[in-house]
């Protein structure tokens, strides 16, 4: 089993992403696996997917033709295609960070990261992000994301890779959310 990471470049790739992402979704979860494994909040479609997958593709893993892991690069000109994203970037306009706003950084937002179950535990989530650095960072100097707190799992994963709790809020259905930094540079 070779583990290839690359970036999504056709629209099998895409729709690999849709795949997986489908058996992850909190809605599609136990409670025990989400608590367990984790879980993912927010889903997308193949036209939103395409639109973030340019300039800046996602980074992904693959066994074989299989898609096992993804990350999805999201600008933040595109803001405002996921509603339930806006809180988060209302929180992001306002958090300093170095002694500036995160908005004066050249940032970028991870828009989701998942690893299929079977591959998790096996360094993949932290080859993705590694694979995304080396890619990203020539033009971007940070990256953020949130996590709900509630998502052990990941909160641990981006921890270890390096991510730093910048802030904590709760949205206003109720979710207890960190929004994370990691430093490319």
């Amino acid at each position: 089993m070779i583990i290839q990471y690359t970036t999504a470049q056709h629209e099998a790739d895409l729709q690999g992403i849709l795949d997986l992402q489908q058996l992850n979704l909190a809605k599609n979860v136990s409670a025990q696996v989400a608590l367990e494994q984790g879980f993912l909040t927010v889903e997308h479609n193949l036209e939103l997917l395409n639109s973030m997958n340019v300039p800046y593709p996602h980074v992904i893993a693959k066994v074989g033709e299989e898609v096992i892991g993804y990350t999805l690069v999201m600008l933040k000109e595109l803001k405002y295609d996921i509603p339930i994203l806006y809180p988060m970037f209302e929180q992001i306009e306002q958090i300093n960070y170095q002694n500036k706003l995160v908005s004066a950084h050249d940032y970028f937002v991870m828009g989701q990261v998942c690893v299929a179950s079977a591959y998790r535990s096996q360094g993949v989530f932290a080859n993705l992000y590694q694979t995304l650095k080396t890619k990203m960072s020539p033009y971007y100097s940070l990256v953020v994301t949130e996590v709900a707190f509630r998502n052990t799992r990941s909160m641990r994963a981006h921890e270890k890779v390096g991510f730093k709790v910048i802030k904590d809020y709760h949205s206003e259905e109720g979710e207890y959310w960190a929004i994370v930094a990691w430093d490319l540079r």
